[in-house]
């Protein structure tokens, strides 16, 4: 495979994951890889498609022991995939034990939990991702029982990693994901309309 573009992300994302919920978290990360990418100067559309497969399997092979992300991993490697994104893949997992090394990959593990908290609190609220302020993020974060999955060390240890500050960081993925409210069903009209 030549240098794989977006587009084959995306098909390949919609290949292995059926789950709306799943692909709008896979368009949400990938939102924030892509503003990031902007912020450090670096490949947009490298970051873009590694926020878009970086839970390739999660669907197929959701068991943290033996599957996900390996079983992505490796089809990644099947087709080609730089090794930086497959490396970051790799990186976004803590249970791995594979070291963030690259700034994408850093970049990845600090935003991925972050999207999909930043996610969960537009869909709670009246108007949705619009209007959206740190200091609201910072109140759910600090309620253990909201969106309880979330890994909140995971949110803080990414940006610690990424040596970013914390209202900035929040910012950024509010905006990232603010660019794709439609998309990601976060919009002040589809919240509204339930």
């Amino acid at each position: 495979m030549s240098e794989p573009t977006r587009a084959d992300a995306w098909e390949l994302l919609c290949e292995w994951t059926e789950s709306d919920s799943l692909r709008k978290h896979a368009l949400a990360v990938e939102a924030s890889m892509r503003l990031y990418a902007g912020v450090w100067g670096e490949d947009e559309e490298r970051y873009a498609i590694t926020g878009l497969v970086h839970d390739l399997d999660y669907e197929r092979f959701p068991d943290l022991e033996t599957g996900h992300p390996r079983m992505g991993m490796a089809e990644l490697e099947r087709l080609g995939y730089p090794r930086d994104v497959i490396d970051a893949v790799a990186g976004h997992a803590e249970y791995l034990e594979v070291p963030r090394e690259t700034r994408m990959a850093k970049t990845l593990y600090a935003v991925d939990e972050l999207s999909g908290f930043v996610t969960a609190c537009a869909l709670v609220r009246p108007t949705g991702i619009e209007g959206m302020k740190v200091k609201s993020v910072r109140k759910k974060l600090k309620t253990p029982a909201f969106a309880a999955k979330v890994d909140r060390g995971q949110i803080e240890r990414g940006i610690a990693e990424l040596d970013v500050d914390e209202t900035e960081h929040i910012q950024r993925v509010i905006d990232a994901l603010s660019g794709e409210a439609e998309a990601l069903g976060i919009s002040a009209a589809q919240v509204a309309g339930g």
